[in-house]
């Protein structure tokens, strides 16, 4: 923008009164001509990757937001950008066509110390995670929740929001506030802020640990070693997500990855290793995460309005 805009005020300059219009303006010009001729034009309003924008697939939810379990239809992006349709990742491809299952991601409980429990019906495959999805019930009621590494199918499932004095016994599925949870307990599919549902720890095999308190806080360590401090309200469900032996599936073909919605690579990348390989370096600090705050409202000052009913002295320009 910054070459087209050198340009704007070169041949701003050419008029028919100017007195320096001539050849030679005309060839101290033509460096910028060229530089323009080779500018791409179309990459300067372009969608930069990692925005947390799902380039894969297009979900159409129900027009009424009502939550269901049947499948949904969605519409595969294959890396491109919903708006524009420019690549963005270049390493999505089309896959195998799908359809969505729409994981109920909240949990809520009574405050009261007392439960509420779902039955297991059904532990199901979903293309779309790399986890296994139980199909739960309550009454007339069915969802899909992330299925832990110990659930049956027969289970029951305990959910409660009560915070007691001494820490409960927790069993894989349940699903408490991290305050309410001995230490040390392995906890998946983890609220960052409360009664926003899970957002974190839902990958296979996944799972964090609840480390110790700090404040009014309590600090879990994630899969990737980072310790993160949440509110104590949170609600985090006990286990592991399953289908732990997903990392050690090889693909085992050109044809699957390609089913799988991943382009082909040139192979020549290598993992780094010896000197310029993985470093041992000081672990991070505890990442405090809290809800953030309501931006400011904007405020116009126009001079349209009505004026101070005061008189204006002229000669100090002051209204009494």
């Amino acid at each position: 923008m910054a070459a087209i805009g050198t340009l704007c005020q070169r041949f701003a300059a050419f008029t028919l009164n100017s007195p320096v219009c001539g050849v030679a303006r005309i060839a101290a010009s033509t460096t910028f001509l060229q530089n323009v001729r080779f500018y791409n034009v179309y990459q300067i309003d372009r969608p930069k990757p990692g925005t947390k924008r799902n380039l894969k697939f297009l979900v159409h939810y129900p027009e009424d937001k009502e939550y269901t379990v049947k499948p949904l239809k969605m519409t595969k992006l294959a890396g491109r950008d919903p708006d524009t349709g420019r690549i963005i990742h270049g390493a999505l491809g089309g896959g195998q066509k799908r359809n969505y299952r729409w994981i109920h991601k909240l949990r809520v409980g009574p405050t009261d110390g007392t439960f509420l429990e779902e039955r297991v019906l059904k532990i199901l495959y979903d293309p779309n995670r790399s986890g296994r999805i139980a199909l739960v019930g309550c009454g007339d009621e069915l969802r899909y929740r992330m299925a832990t590494d110990g659930m049956q199918v027969g289970d029951l499932i305990k959910t409660s929001s009560y915070i007691p004095r001494i820490p409960v016994r927790p069993k894989d599925g349940d699903a408490y506030p991290l305050g309410a949870l001995p230490m040390f307990t392995n906890v998946c599919c983890v609220e960052l802020n409360p009664g926003e549902g899970s957002r974190i720890v839902h990958a296979a095999g996944t799972t964090a640990i609840v480390k110790r308190k700090m404040d009014d806080k309590i600090v879990i360590q994630l899969p990737s070693k980072r310790e993160m401090a949440l509110d104590a309200r949170c609600m985090a469900t006990v286990g592991r997500i399953s289908n732990v032996d997903h990392g050690k599936q090889h693909i085992g073909s050109a044809q699957r990855s390609r089913w799988l919605g991943n382009r082909p690579s040139s192979g020549l990348w290598q993992r780094k290793d010896g000197h310029m390989g993985r470093k041992l370096k000081a672990p991070k600090p505890v990442l405090v995460y809290s809800k953030k705050k309501p931006p400011l409202p904007t405020i116009t000052l126009t001079l349209t309005g009505e004026r101070h009913p005061g008189k204006l002295v002229p000669s100090t320009d002051r209204i009494t």
